[in-house]
């Protein structure tokens, strides 16, 4: 028996705009708990923190419970790749950390993740901040893509085209977890590839919703997971970043629904201007 492709999702304006809520209420909880981050603090606490933002807007969390997923975020430390559980694990200056949590309002989701390097600027790894820094702009020049491409695959390829120029020592994208659709529910079909494929996916259509999330290593690209279930880390131990957005294409252009600006300021030397819905 066939089996056809997962059937996207595409959104209405009014959908899209409970996303867009959905959105901002997750971007202020991120900031909050981006900002509470220093040596000492425990990735539990960072935790309660981001739980206690969203039950104050009024939103749910959509890690929580997620296939048993203990938490409302995922964080992930230095070689720790995605899906780390927070606990008792104190946080050290000159960690790179990784941040990744959802919200839920009328039932309609968003999603994004961040990384941050625990400390000052004297207490970062240079070879770490190369690799958080062209991470986010490598999810910038996807969604910059969005905005301009035909093919849900230009993404991929243009988050592996500006990865693989940068000067200096090459950083491996994985290939293993990928983006995705997200709308009525957290991951939706279709995938969202953060590296280039001969596979150019579904076109890019109005009322379609993607989250872009490249995860980029300093080492080799074979992962592992613990015991837990859950945390996936590198298998050389190399550290690793993720940066998120979920971002709504509309029928006037595109809006990167996690961020207060809708991505004005980051879209803006890709010659790309944020249309609201």
């Amino acid at each position: 028996m066939a089996f056809g492709q997962p059937k996207i999702e595409y959104k209405t304006i009014d959908q899209m705009r409970i996303m867009r809520r959905s959105g901002l209420i997750l971007d202020a909880a991120l900031n909050t708990t981006v900002g509470a981050v220093s040596p000492g603090i425990t990735t539990g606490d960072l935790d309660a923190i981001f739980a206690g933002e969203l039950k104050k807007a009024g939103a749910k969390s959509n890690f929580l419970g997620y296939h048993g997923f203990p938490a409302t975020i995922c964080t992930s430390v230095n070689e720790e790749v995605v899906h780390g559980i927070p606990g008792s694990r104190v946080l050290e200056a000159g960690d790179l950390l990784s941040i990744d949590g959802g919200a839920i309002i009328e039932g309609w989701h968003s999603d994004s993740a961040r990384s941050v390097i625990v400390g000052g600027p004297k207490d970062e790894d240079p070879a770490d901040r190369r690799l958080s820094d062209i991470t986010e702009e490598g999810m910038w020049a996807g969604i910059a893509a969005m905005a301009n491409g035909k093919y849900v695959g230009d993404i991929g390829d243009a988050i592996d085209d500006y990865v693989t120029s940068q000067p200096g020592k090459e950083l491996g994208i994985l290939e293993d977890y990928v983006g995705h659709g997200i709308g009525s529910a957290m991951h939706m079909a279709p995938d969202v590839l953060n590296y280039s494929s001969k596979h150019r996916g579904p076109k890019l259509k109005a009322g379609m919703c993607l989250a872009i999330e490249p995860m980029l290593v300093r080492g080799g690209l074979d992962t592992v997971t613990l015991q837990d279930d859950w945390t996936v880390v590198t298998a050389d131990k190399a550290r690793s970043a993720h940066w998120e957005h979920s971002v709504a294409f509309h029928a006037k252009g595109i809006v990167v629904l996690t961020a207060a600006d809708g991505g004005a300021q980051r879209l803006a030397p890709y010659g790309v201007t944020p249309v609201e819905i």
